[in-house]
């Protein structure tokens, strides 16, 4: 898939940048296209500066949780639930501690951290199922949920803000929060319902319901609110939770009688290996889009679906965020570049680029989840997790767009 992606975008830059030079005359874009290789080159490099102090903070914060309890207490809470949602793993199995250790790292938006906590719990779970090759049913809602992809704190978006300049980082922190949840309750839905999971049962409805009033409640707050008060509310409550979360962690840790110095070095250096492995995707993938771009390829598609907006009688500002949304199932670092370059392109703080980190926030890259869990452990029927995991997708960029003309328009 990612061959292909790669592939095609080069080769669709080519074919768009001679047509520019035959038939437009233009023969100046070759010379943007080699001049956008190696900017892209450049801003790789300074992107994953940042990236390795990010990950290395975050995985230093994560052991520190892990050893003071807070991951085991997170599995002992949830235990019910996925005893009920997943009926065929045991009470007690190693794989409800890592489901929650996943969650926990996407909810933190440490996708790449997430990754591997996942694959080791998409093999415990293979240890349970009866079919070698195809997946079983708690396979493939762990699957959807993971590519949901529930974000509670966006740290790598806050991170890739930040490096574009963003006077704000933590703008989009709410718009995320509500996409996300979105795309996370519509894939849930829509697999129990293929799935046929008792959804009547008391503890699931519980933790339903209990979801439902707060999520309800918290968007009658927002409505009640002054739209030029949002983005401030956004930004405060953004920075709150990340510090609270900071402080929750230590103080857990001091409290257990934990060494936070010495477990936060010993995860930091996990963020080193992790955020050095991911440079060379980076330049790849940024170096593609940024030559799609400069052949006039992508604006040229763009433009296509810019007029029929228009012509709809609909807003055509979402438009230039469209690259991140349609990459985004398949491959995040090229959702990632794709975002990146609508920074650099229109402003960091302007509405197509909160539009391209919204959506960044609020999905997974499906097929790639699909490819690399399934992959890790021999599945090669995936059944319904495909679609509800694409349904998903749909659902988190639709609400990305709409809360963001919420927040921003």
């Amino acid at each position: 898939m990612l061959n292909r992606l790669w592939l095609g975008f080069f080769l669709t830059a080519a074919l768009a940048a001679l047509m520019r030079w035959l038939v437009g005359g233009d023969s100046g874009v070759f010379a943007a296209m080699i001049g956008s290789l190696f900017d892209m080159a450049k801003l790789s490099v300074e992107v994953m500066i940042l990236l390795f102090g990010t990950l290395t903070l975050w995985l230093g914060l994560l052991r520190i949780a892990e050893r003071a309890g807070l991951v085991d207490a997170l599995a002992r809470l949830l235990g019910p639930l996925f005893r009920r949602l997943m009926p065929e793993v045991p009470a007690g199995h190693p794989a409800i501690g890592l489901i929650t250790l996943n969650f926990a790292a996407n909810a933190l938006g440490l996708d790449n951290a997430a990754t591997p906590i996942g694959l080791r719990a998409m093999r415990e779970l293979q240890t349970l199922n009866p079919s070698a090759d195809t997946a079983s049913n708690a396979q493939t809602l762990f699957l959807v949920l993971n590519a949901s992809s529930l974000t509670i704190l966006p740290v790598s978006i806050f991170m890739y803000r930040a490096q574009a300049g963003a006077h704000d980082p933590t703008l989009v922190f709410l718009p995320i929060l509500l996409a996300t949840s979105a795309s996370t309750l519509t894939g849930f839905l829509s697999v129990a319902i293929v799935q046929r999971l008792k959804l009547r049962d008391p503890v699931v409805l519980l933790w339903m319901l209990s979801f439902a009033l707060l999520f309800g409640g918290f968007i009658a707050l927002l409505a009640a609110l002054p739209a030029a008060s949002l983005a401030p509310l956004s930004s405060l409550l953004g920075n709150l939770v990340l510090f609270a979360i900071i402080v929750a962690f230590l103080v857990a840790g001091a409290w257990r009688k934990v060494s936070v110095y010495e477990s936060f070095v010993e995860g930091a250096k996990q963020g080193f290996d992790v955020a050095k492995d991911l440079l060379p995707y980076l330049v790849a993938m940024l170096c593609a889009v940024g030559v799609l771009r400069a052949s006039g390829a992508l604006d040229f598609a763009l433009d296509g679906v810019r007029w029929l907006a228009a012509a709809s009688g609909m807003d055509t500002r979402f438009v230039d965020a469209l690259p991140t949304a349609l990459v985004k199932p398949l491959s995040g670092s090229a959702a990632r570049a794709m975002l990146i370059e609508t920074m650099k392109t229109h402003g960091v703080d302007s509405f197509p680029s909160l539009v391209a980190a919204t959506v960044q926030g609020s999905t997974e890259t499906t097929f790639y989840v699909l490819a690399v869990y399934f992959g890790a452990v021999g599945i090669q029927r995936a059944r319904h997790a495909v679609g509800c995991a694409l349904l998903a997708d749909l659902a988190g960029v639709v609400a990305s767009i709409a809360v963001c003309y919420w927040f921003f328009g």
